[in-house]
Formats: structure tokens, C-alpha cells, sequence
């Protein structure tokens, strides 16, 4: 299954690329006054229905754009055809393509292709995470102070009244940086890679993290919600390199 997974993800990639090289005005439109969509979207979302479909006919699928397609399956495919679309239509490089299985409403197995940095992410359930073929491990960084971590502010695109600003506020100065990709995908592949120490954001959908959360687990990594329960994303979510969970929840209440 992890390898058409891959091979799903690398197909969705490239054509990822040639969208983004292509990309025109006429092909961005808007959800909300924020919130953009772009024929993109809807193009790779399409296309990895379809395959999905030709080698699974049975499966459901719940997509970003399409929402679900129940057909009674005990396996549902979790996709979101261009995590980080504002990122997609700025020309930044921070947007990526996440596919994840799940089997009774646990995932599986997931990737996370970024297909402008030219890395792929992945995992299966039991067996360890990896980037482009490369075994995958997060920090080992234990304090704040010397901690790199990554939200995204999706409260104020949509105007939720769920705001992440106080959090943001609380933590920022405990820490040694803070950034901003906006992908949370990418985000959690950056945990699980070690390049951040934790992330987190309110507000996501599962399609958002499916494939993420089971990468960031995979390389040793910790997931909750923002309680230090696993009522992820509904009450929020925090993946971190497991060293920092407890400070980090101590420190925004």
C-alpha cells in the first residue's frame, strides 16, 4: 500500500509543479475574502480521485475540495491536492500535496510532497518515517529557549473567533524563533525531520494533518491537542520532538 501511496504522491507532485509554473490570475478564485482556491487545486484533487478510484473502486474518500465520498469502506483516503495555497499563488515554495490511508479511522500510511524543495515525506504505520528515502528523526532539544517552532494563523483568514494570537503571544518569548510556512503539512514534516522542535495551530481540518501527524509520530514525535488530549484538530493541535509538549502547554496557560 506505501508504495502507491509514493508513487500517488510523486505523480500528484510534478503535477503540482507544472501547475504552479502555469499559474494565471483567471485560475485563482476565492473562498472567502482570505481564503483562496485556485483550478489547481481542483485539477490534482481530481486527478487523485481517479486514480485512487481505478485501483481501489470500494475505498472513500474524504478531499478538501470534494468533502467525502462514502461508499461503506473500512478504508478512507484523507487528501488535500495543495496544502498552502496563499504560498501556491505568492510564488513561495512552501505548499505541498498530502495523501494519507486510513483503515477504521486510523492512518496508515501518508506522504507529503513538496514538490518545490524537492522533498518527499512518508511513513507507514509501525515502520519508521522518511524523507526522500532517507530514515527521518525529530530533535532532541528538551527547553524552550533553545526551540525552533512553527504556527499558522488560519483563525484570522476565515475571522474565527478562535485566535491564535494569545497563544502566539504567551510562547513567542519563551523561545528561540519562531516561523511561518504556511503549509501545515510541511510544517509537520519539519517537526519530524527536526528541523523545528514542535508546531502548532488552531482551526485545521483533517485533511490538513493526516498525513503529518502520522510522519511526525513515526520519527518519534509527540501529537495532541492544545489540552494535552488527542481531540485533534477540533480542540487544536501540537506535534512536537515529545521533549516539549508538557512545557510548552504549561507555558500558555
Amino acid at each position: 500500500m506505501l508504495d502507491f501511496v509514493r508513487k500517488l504522491s510523486s505523480e500528484a507532485g510534478k503535477l503540482a509543479l507544472a501547475e504552479f509554473a502555469g499559474l494565471r490570475t483567471q485560475d485563482i478564485d476565492f473562498k472567502s475574502e482570505k481564503d483562496l482556491v485556485t483550478k489547481a487545486d481542483r485539477r490534482i484533487e481530481d486527478f487523485l480521485i481517479s486514480k485512487i478510484h481505478r485501483r481501489f473502486p470500494g475505498h472513500d474518500i474524504f478531499g478538501e475540495e470534494t468533502g467525502k465520498t462514502s461508499r461503506g469502506s473500512e478504508y478512507c483516503w484523507v487528501i488535500d491536492p495543495i496544502d498552502g495555497t496563499t504560498s501556491f499563488v505568492h510564488g513561495q515554495p512552501f505548499f505541498s500535496v498530502s495523501i494519507a490511508l486510513n483503515k477504521n479511522g486510523n492512518t496508515i500510511a501518508g506522504a507529503v510532497n513538496a514538490p518545490r524543495l524537492g522533498e518527499m515525506f512518508w511513513a507507514e504505520k509501525g515502520k519508521g518515517a522518511f524523507c526522500n528515502g532517507r530514515r527521518i528523526h525529530v530533535s532532541n532539544r528538551d527547553k524552550l529557549v533553545s526551540s525552533v517552532l512553527c504556527t499558522g494563523f488560519a483563525c484570522l483568514r476565515s475571522d474565527l473567533k478562535d485566535n491564535n494570537l494569545p497563544v502566539f503571544n504567551k510562547i513567542i518569548p519563551k523561545l528561540r524563533g519562531i516561523r511561518r510556512y504556511g503549509s501545515a503539512a510541511v510544517d509537520l514534516s519539519f517537526v519530524a525531520c527536526g528541523r523545528l522542535e514542535g508546531f502548532w495551530e488552531l482551526n485545521l481540518k483533517p485533511y490538513d494533518i493526516a498525513a503529518g501527524v502520522l510522519i511526525v509520530q513515526e520519527a518519534g514525535g509527540e501529537v495532541c491537542d492544545m489540552k494535552g488530549k488527542s481531540n485533534y484538530p477540533e480542540d487544536g493541535i501540537l506535534a512536537t520532538n515529545g521533549k516539549i509538549t508538557r512545557k510548552f502547554l504549561k507555558a500558555i496557560r
